[in-house]
């Protein structure tokens, strides 16, 4: 772990991608706790910076722009790229060359520490009967699913190969509030979202780890004691939205592939196509 600098903060420079998404906006006052100067970059439009922030436009496909973003970084909170399924070629760019750009930079400007966004959607066509942990295998449930086990192998060959840290969060479902009954048992609150960032950073040596982005909810499909030494202790819980949907979380019992398997909806997903 960092020890505070000059002006008490553990970090002198983070970098954050994907700082205007749903996630983004959550972490960014977060990390001004932690860093003199946040980085903040995205390809959608960003607010204007606060005094210790600096904030630019930049797509992860762009190595020369990525290679620019991350020179003076201690670690960075990777939330960048295409969030939902959506055409290949779209992927390829954003979550597929942009991360391998995001890591090679990584690598050449000497950043030790990454925060990796995975998601739940990398192990989504895991039965709903199964409880997992670190060392389950992947399963995506989707095109989307297949480019974060990507990026979970890329991070292991960069730590395996040149010694850079990934913590790999398999992000359940991190809104205000679930959304529907499978949300009930992936749900994440937007508090223990940023605890978990803050262990993944604070944590000493985390080599290469994955940990369940999840809350404690009554209902539980992933065991987080392989990542335990992160210290992460989820606070929340969706039991208080139990009462949200006239049907509880998905069970075996149906024909509904959607309810049988972790990746609910998106293990019904055709491959979409780039319109022309």
């Amino acid at each position: 772990m960092n020890q505070p600098n000059a002006a008490g903060k553990p970090f002198k420079r983070l970098l954050l991608t994907g700082a205007a998404g749903n996630l983004g906006c959550q972490l960014r006052g977060a990390l001004a706790q932690w860093a003199e100067i946040v980085r903040l970059t995205d390809i959608a439009p960003l607010d204007d910076a606060a005094a210790h922030e600096e904030v630019g436009a930049a797509d992860l496909a762009d190595r020369d722009a990525v290679m620019r973003l991350v020179e003076g970084v201690d670690a960075i909170v990777y939330l960048g790229g295409i969030s939902v399924d959506a055409p290949f070629d779209d992927l390829i760019e954003a979550n597929i060359r942009g991360t391998y750009n995001l890591y090679e930079a990584a690598r050449r400007h000497g950043v030790k520490r990454v925060v990796f966004a995975s998601s739940n959607h990398a192990i989504g066509f895991h039965p709903v009967t199964e409880v997992l942990d670190a060392d389950a295998p992947q399963r995506p449930d989707s095109l989307y699913g297949v480019t974060k086990c990507f990026g979970e192998s890329l991070s292991r060959y960069y730590f395996d190969r040149f010694g850079i840290e990934t913590v790999c969060l398999r992000i359940g479902s991190s809104f205000e509030e679930p959304k529907n009954p499978r949300m009930l048992v992936t749900y994440l609150s937007y508090r223990d979202l940023i605890e978990l960032v803050r262990c993944s950073l604070f944590t000493n040596r985390v080599g290469h780890t994955v940990v369940y982005g999840v809350s404690n909810n009554p209902v539980k499909w992933w065991d987080n004691s392989k990542a335990g030494f992160l210290g992460f202790n989820p606070q929340d819980s969706s039991a208080k939205f139990d009462g949200l949907f006239p049907t509880r979380a998905p069970t075996d019992e149906r024909d509904d592939p959607a309810q049988r398997f972790q990746g609910g909806p998106f293990v019904l997903g055709e491959p979409l196509e780039r319109k022309r």
